[in-house]
């Protein structure tokens, strides 16, 4: 199987697994975390562009499990994040995941938003290794072992 198909089939299989604990997800940390994490995988590569952006309000419009939070609250937080990385991405990545940081906690809502981060990180076609070094990063912070997630 190409790359391509597996990864395809992973953010699927991921957002399967999503959508059946959209009822568990509803607490503003997972909804900051979520977020946290879009943010910090579309700037991965240390720029935002236009369709990454994209992107993101397209998974914020369609996601089943996000439409527990009002689409413009998602954008808000999404692009708040975005200014932290744009001004200092160092000091703002720090910031950023400490947000990812909070659902540590909640196991289900911590699996969430990994499984989000490699939804939008697949969303293109492309899962690519420094987005896949972010989600990693970020299983660690949250205290997940990356192989539960083939990372």
């Amino acid at each position: 199987m190409a790359l391509w198909d597996r990864i395809k089939d992973s953010a699927q299989t991921m957002q399967t697994q999503l959508v059946a604990k959209k009822n568990d997800l509803k607490s503003g940390a997972f909804r900051d975390a979520s977020m946290a994490i879009c943010a910090l995988v579309a700037a991965a590569d240390g720029t935002v562009d236009a369709s990454e952006r994209r992107r993101v309000a397209q998974l914020i419009a369609t996601n089943e499990v996000l439409q527990n939070f009002p689409a413009d609250d998602l954008q808000r937080r999404f692009d708040g994040y975005l200014d932290k990385l744009a001004a200092d991405f160092d000091f703002g990545r720090v910031a950023v995941l400490q947000e990812v940081g909070k659902v540590k906690k909640k196991p289900v809502e911590a699996r969430a938003v990994v499984q989000i981060g490699i939804v939008i990180g697949g969303a293109d076609g492309d899962f690519d290794a420094t987005e896949r070094a972010l989600v990693r990063e970020v299983c660690f912070a949250l205290g997940i072992a990356p192989a539960e997630f083939d990372l």
